[in-house]
């Protein structure tokens, strides 16, 4: 910790103690007790999980709390997908609200977290994207752009 320190001190960058915290990755049975980590003469909190760059990180590698927030943001945007449906948008102008806004959101972090997802996380992942298949597919352009998505995210399990 001190060459980090130092490290920083020298190129001028500083380190804030307040906002660091550790998270420990352990699998074994029984885990070793570890010091205290002290940064700047503060110790820095130990913590279970924490949100990094839109994805929650917790200390069992479980992705279900970052899946159910995708989820949710995602349905939520589902209600201006709905809305513009209802003023007769054209459905290419659809699909590309749903790519830009929906399904950016459901695939963040995708490479993170898709192989360690359980069924129950790709479930709820695909409800969403089938409830965004009701409202697209009036016209066959629409769902063939929708069959290519769920082949991108679901078809490689």
């Amino acid at each position: 910790m001190d060459s980090l320190v130092s490290w920083c001190s020298m190129n001028n960058l500083e380190l804030n103690s307040l906002k660091t915290v550790e998270m420990i990755v352990d699998f074994r049975k029984d885990p070793a007790p570890l010091l205290p980590v002290i940064l700047c003469d503060s110790p820095v909190t130990s913590v279970e999980s924490f949100h990094f760059l839109g994805t929650t990180i917790t200390q069992e590698l479980k992705w279900e709390q970052s899946i159910s927030s995708f989820t949710m943001k995602a349905q939520q945007s589902m209600y201006f997908l709905q809305q513009l449906k209802k003023f007769l948008l054209p459905v290419k102008m659809l699909v590309n609200f749903y790519t830009a806004t929906i399904e950016s959101i459901l695939t963040s972090s995708i490479t993170v977290w898709f192989a360690a997802a359980t069924a129950r996380d790709k479930a709820k992942l695909q409800r969403v994207i089938h409830s965004a298949e009701k409202v697209l597919c009036s016209s066959s352009w629409a769902c063939i752009s929708m069959l290519s998505i769920k082949k991108q995210l679901f078809c490689h399990n």
